[in-house]
């Protein structure tokens, strides 16, 4: 598993949306990112923080970021979550698990005593230069723009 760093460059990354379309780190050279990778569609943490950065979008345009979510489910799933909730960002399906492995937010979870593998929630802020700027770990799900506003002190 990947243990990324403030500072580190962010790894590359490819997969398709929930338009089937190919969307890479690449594509938002130029621009700031937050990458956020959450469990699964549908779910109610997933969809609270979903939502939260949905709701603040425009914001996050106007402060120069675009927003991404990452999560194992399939494009088809991504397709009726973006629809069901209107985002106006990706979502990319990581099936293979590949950008989550890159990224180091697939790993042994715990719940109930119960160990099993599966996405730590987790969100990166991704500099124009593809660097990472900032990491949450703890994410506020209910309230992640805020966190991230504070965090970035971008209010």
């Amino acid at each position: 598993m990947a243990l990324l760093n403030k500072g580190d460059v962010a790894p590359e990354f490819k997969g398709l949306n929930q338009n089937n379309e190919s969307v890479s780190l690449s594509d938002f050279r130029g621009k700031k990112l937050i990458l956020y990778f959450y469990p699964k569609d549908n779910t109610p943490g997933c969809t609270a923080e979903s939502c939260n950065l949905n709701d603040n979008y425009d914001a996050w345009i106007e402060k120069g970021y675009e927003v991404v979510g990452v999560s194992p489910d399939s494009v088809a799933s991504h397709k009726k979550f973006a629809d069901k909730f209107g985002f106006n960002f990706n979502l990319v399906a990581d099936t293979e698990k590949e950008i989550m492995v890159a990224y180091g937010v697939w790993g042994e979870k715990n719940m109930y005593g119960r160990k099993y593998m599966g996405v730590i929630r987790t969100t990166y802020v991704i500099n124009e230069e593809g660097v990472i700027e900032e990491i949450f770990k703890k994410v506020k799900t209910k309230d992640h723009t805020n966190q991230i506003i504070k965090a970035l002190d971008l209010a």
